[in-house]
């Protein structure tokens, strides 16, 4: 394996950390735990302090180094192992049970510590891990012949290494479990820093529950104070096999650069195009619902709209019916100054500009006081009209204000929807009823998720047809996680022989 570049993961760090609100130097403190949370003695993030407790350490899966953390995994592997299929169902129904059992909870505990997104999207999200396949995804293959029969399975790596964003900390590590151990793995989290504690109570209670289920220990491990040093550990252990790591363009570059396969979601920037064939209220509330879920902190969410010019003014009125504001020019400047930073002597152009991490996942509210404006409490999202080059449009913004630009042909709207991607082959949504409009512009982006006439989430199956996923793998090209991603296949051949017709 080659070493792992030291001032490459630096950069990685950094990078995540100012795209997902956290910081390089000092990480935000989370707010005290609801009254209903876990202390720090049972895993939670009460007010105490995790390493309060040092004696829990290095129990039900929380550790102080990655080594240690590794080493505890690859026993959980081999005991795993031993056990069969019949264990891994049993931690999968663990997880989907507690994850739809705490989801209230544990929503409130990664809402306080975060302090991103919408709550009860916090809490949605729990709720539907039981949407995450499991082992029944995992079915062999056979070939049966004159010569005989080859059958063809799944089966595990070893020890996967997992590093999980702040924007769903406990809803991605659950259904990373639900994958990797149907596929008959363990995994070790490197959490982001921002959400290391309610990530660590979560493992810590899932565990728990295993260890007493199963009687295996430490199937799903984590760094308690993940960092720079934790991750290069995790990714130098003899012990990890394989990688699953979501971030940007950086923290995929590093991965890739370990010498181990890895697995990678990358950035997305999903624009959206809406012709003039299509049904505007339904393109209108789809757009909502998606831009708004969770105050557009998902990779998938909706982030820039280009519209047909003779049906624009008709679409934002439909926007501002079903529950989003509008911010006019000055307001939208206003807003812009407040949520972006550039460089000094730069001026204002996008290509210098980075979000600025105080507005990451705030509010509508939040947004249109920076705007000077004041809005209705029930306002699910802002929009405003820009031109194709602005930060909003180009920059993957996670905030709930969507760019409206303006296109004069079916043409132009595809190619700005093109640029604006950047090559992410992400994801990208059109509401059109025209046949060769949609597959003109599913063939131009090449984008993993491509949604119809549908909300940003209907491609992870929630209101269109499909499983579940928070790792969505574009730069290596695995798509919507699965069992199967994380498996190896083996084949057995048997000559002349066990065919039985």
């Amino acid at each position: 394996m080659s070493a792992v570049n030291e001032t490459l993961i630096r950069d990685v760090v950094a990078e995540v950390l100012s795209r997902l609100g956290g910081s390089t130097t000092s990480p935000a403190k989370p707010s005290p735990a609801p009254a209903t949370a876990p202390k720090a003695d049972t895993g939670g993030c009460g007010v105490k302090k995790a390493s309060a407790a040092p004696a829990l350490r290095g129990k039900f899966g929380v550790f102080a180094t990655a080594d240690e953390a590794c080493e505890a995994a690859q026993e959980a592997f081999l005991q795993l192992k031993s056990k069969g299929i019949a264990a891994r169902r049993k931690i999968e129904e663990i997880v989907k049970t507690l994850a739809e059992k705490n989801a209230e909870t544990w929503g409130k505990i990664e809402f306080e510590e975060t302090k991103i997104g919408r709550l009860d999207h916090k809490i949605a999200k729990l709720q539907i891990i039981k949407l995450v396949p499991g082992v029944d995804w995992l079915r062999p293959d056979a070939r049966s012949g004159d010569h005989g029969i080859t059958l063809e399975e799944y089966t595990p790596f070893g020890v996967v290494g997992a590093i999980t964003p702040s924007t769903h900390s406990i809803p991605t590590l659950s259904g990373n479990i639900v994958n990797i151990c149907a596929a008959g793995n363990s995994v070790v989290f490197n959490a982001h820093p921002s959400a290391a504690r309610c990530a660590a109570l979560a493992v810590r209670a899932y565990n728990e529950a295993i260890y007493r289920e199963t009687s295996i220990e430490n199937i799903a491990c984590i760094i308690e104070k993940p960092s720079l040093d934790s991750f290069n550990a995790l990714c130098k252990n003899e012990n990890t096999r394989l990688l699953l790591v979501t971030g940007g363009p950086m923290v995929v570059k590093a991965a890739m650069q370990t010498g181990k396969r890895a697995i990678c979601a990358g950035p997305g920037n999903p624009p959206v195009f809406v012709d003039d064939t299509c049904c505007l209220t339904r393109a209108a509330r789809a757009i909502i619902s998606g831009a708004a879920f969770d105050n557009n902190l998902l990779c998938i969410g909706e982030k820039q709209v280009f519209v047909l010019d003779q049906v624009a003014d008709k679409l934002m009125q439909k926007l501002s019916e079903n529950g989003a504001v509008k911010l006019n020019s000055g307001q939208v400047e206003k807003l812009t100054k407040a949520a972006f930073t550039f460089k000094e002597g730069q001026g204002g152009g996008c290509a210098h500009a980075s979000t600025n991490k105080d507005y990451i996942g705030k509010d509508p509210a939040v947004l249109a006081q920076a705007a000077g404006v004041n809005i209705p409490t029930s306002t699910q999202l802002l929009f405003g009209e820009t031109d194709a080059t602005h930060p909003f449009v180009q920059e993957e913004q996670m905030m709930p204000m969507l760019p409206i630009v303006r296109v004069k042909t079916v043409e132009e709207g595809i190619e700005r929807s093109l640029q604006s991607e950047h090559n992410y082959k992400h994801t990208a949504i059109i509401h059109s009823h025209d046949v060769e409009n949609i597959t003109t512009m599913a063939r131009a982006l090449d984008t993993t998720l491509f949604v119809k006439n549908g909300p940003s989430a209907a491609g992870l199956g929630l209101g269109g047809e499909g499983y579940l996923s928070f790792s969505i793998a574009t730069p290596t090209g695995e798509g919507i996680t699965n069992p199967r991603t994380f498996t190896r296949v083996r084949r057995c051949v048997m000559v002349d022989n066990l065919r039985i017709y």
